[in-house]
């Protein structure tokens, strides 16, 4: 079996009082995770001690089996790190290549020509190659999350972490996306946020799922979504017997439920019926807090 690279164990945050994340045991190997939860689930929170910005207040944190808490071990952790954060703030003059470039400085690339064709390399990746000079202020906003993603792919990182990356992406950017996030799971460890479950159900074999602060659900995508054979069903009109009842775009209902009735029409479940009834009826009602 494969040693874990990414190994946390009894791990917890609060913020003011607030508890972010509640004894987390996770242990991440070479391949790609998503990682879903609600709003103020501790996902951004688990992504950044991860990233090793944020330190655990208890529990155990391992990456590449070094110790981030160690000044000198989380340096190293550092240079074989890759980070994309909910958010990142770009210069207003700098171009997509400028940006990336001085991203690779700060990563200790100190060799020019190794450098730039390091930067070149990732923003083909991402399909930013043909407009690598063009300033960041007059990009689109899914172009200005691929800026965002380049500079978290400098130098091949044995580990990713990705909090929302097909943000502002179209269809065909984020079919894109997922390939080169598949092909760097073959030797890399990827750990996705993400609320698009359908990203999770093409790019990921494993699937984590983390609400208030807690690891609800660890393990394969295809047994989380074998959960939901029978609770899933078809209807003219919204069942009163559904948990969770949407309209589709045939103009019928798609429920979901303790078990399918004798008059619903069963079909088969996805993710994301999977992931409704995982977290109960009251998912859809909820009110979501910022983490």
């Amino acid at each position: 079996m494969t040693t874990s690279t990414v190994s946390l164990s009894g791990v917890r945050k609060r913020f003011r009082g607030t508890v972010a994340l509640d004894g987390i045991d996770l242990h991440l190997r070479p391949g790609v995770t998503g990682l879903l939860g609600p709003n103020g689930a501790g996902k951004t929170t688990l992504l950044r001690i991860l990233a090793t910005v944020l330190p655990a207040d208890d529990g155990d944190v391992r990456m590449l089996g070094r110790d981030p808490h160690d000044p000198r071990q989380r340096t190293d952790v550092r240079r074989r790190l890759g980070y994309l954060p909910q958010e990142l703030g770009f210069p207003r003059g700098m171009s997509a290549f400028a940006f990336v470039d001085y991203m690779a400085v700060l990563k200790e690339w100190d060799d020019p020509g190794r450098r730039h064709a390091e930067v070149r390399r990732v923003l083909d990746q991402v399909g930013l190659g043909d407009i690598a000079t063009k300033r960041i202020r007059t990009l689109s906003g899914g172009q200005r999350r691929r800026v965002a993603l380049a500079q978290a792919l400098l130098g091949s990182p044995e580990v990713l972490v990705l909090d929302e990356p097909t943000t502002g992406l179209d269809p065909e950017q984020r079919a894109s996306l997922r390939h080169v996030l598949a092909e760097l799971g073959r030797t890399s460890t990827l750990l996705v946020s993400t609320h698009q479950t359908e990203d999770v159900a093409a790019l990921c074999d494993r699937v984590v799922v983390l609400d208030e602060g807690r690891v609800h659900y660890d393990g394969p995508v295809t047994d989380l979504v074998a959960t939901a054979a029978g609770h899933v069903w078809l209807s003219a009109a919204p069942d009163a017997a559904a948990q969770v009842s949407a309209r589709t775009g045939s103009g019928r209902y798609r429920n979901l439920g303790a078990g399918v009735p004798p008059d619903g029409e069963e079909v088969a479940p996805t993710l994301e019926d999977a992931y409704l009834l995982l977290r109960g009826a009251s998912a859809a009602t909820r009110p979501e807090v910022a983490a």
